[in-house]
């Protein structure tokens, strides 16, 4: 575990040191990133430029980081290979965790999107075996149910698999997997770009490497036409 803390670490110094990464998460939160870079007059067609700018160079430099340390790879890996698979995420990190809920679902059986409602942490925590695994989505300025929740769940002998911002996470500590996804931004918010890019690369990677995929699509799809699901069929 700590040899895995120390390779994020090294390539997230690398990420930093080509964008300033340290610089944007000194900016922790929405207001203090409005000040640093929205409050000056900008017309929207500059600031259209900046942001479209950073969002490029946040997406290759995500891109450039997962093919460098395979842990996009390493995340799916662990993925299939589980019995059940659980993906959670709190506040925005939430969006992403059911991008990726939805997606894995569609090609792989036992997987669970913790909302919270229907699917309670507690309800998951009670009953966690080795076999299963947790995707954890979380970015600063982290949610404290969802570092809970990973943090219990390994406890408990269950892999977690971490998607966050940072070798700084309180997520990387717990994880067996982590994959660490740059958020630097011109904006008010953190980049969702890249974010959402390494999910789908994520959802991906696991379903290309699936048992049963390809027949569990392609019933999708037959179910999908006998029940009139969609305009186009």
């Amino acid at each position: 575990m700590a040899r895995h803390a120390d390779r994020i670490e090294q390539a997230d110094a690398v990420v930093d040191g080509r964008t300033g990464g340290r610089a944007n998460r000194d900016l922790t939160s929405p207001h203090q990133r409005f000040g640093a870079r929205l409050q000056r007059p900008n017309s929207a067609a500059a600031l259209q430029a900046r942001v479209i700018e950073q969002e490029t160079r946040t997406l290759a430099e995500a891109f450039a980081r997962v093919s460098e340390d395979g842990s996009v790879a390493a995340a799916a890996a662990a993925v299939v290979a589980a019995r059940r698979r659980f993906v959670a995420g709190t506040g925005k990190a939430f969006a992403y965790a059911s991008l990726l809920a939805v997606d894995l679902s569609a090609g792989l059986s036992n997987v669970t999107l913790v909302d919270g409602t229907l699917v309670r942490h507690v309800d998951v925590l009670a009953d966690v075996r080795d076999a299963d695994v947790l995707v954890a989505i979380s970015l600063r300025r982290y949610r404290r149910e969802t570092v809970a929740l990973a943090e219990r769940f390994a406890a408990a002998g269950g892999t977690v698999v971490a998607v966050t911002d940072a070798a700084a996470s309180p997520l990387t500590s717990v994880a067996g997997q982590s994959i660490v996804v740059p958020t630097d931004s011109a904006s008010f918010a953190d980049s969702p770009t890249a974010v959402a890019a390494v999910v789908h690369l994520l959802a991906t990677l696991t379903t290309a490497s699936a048992k049963g995929a390809r027949r569990r699509l392609a019933e999708r799809d037959r179910l999908a036409r006998e029940l009139d699901i969609y305009w186009e069929g």
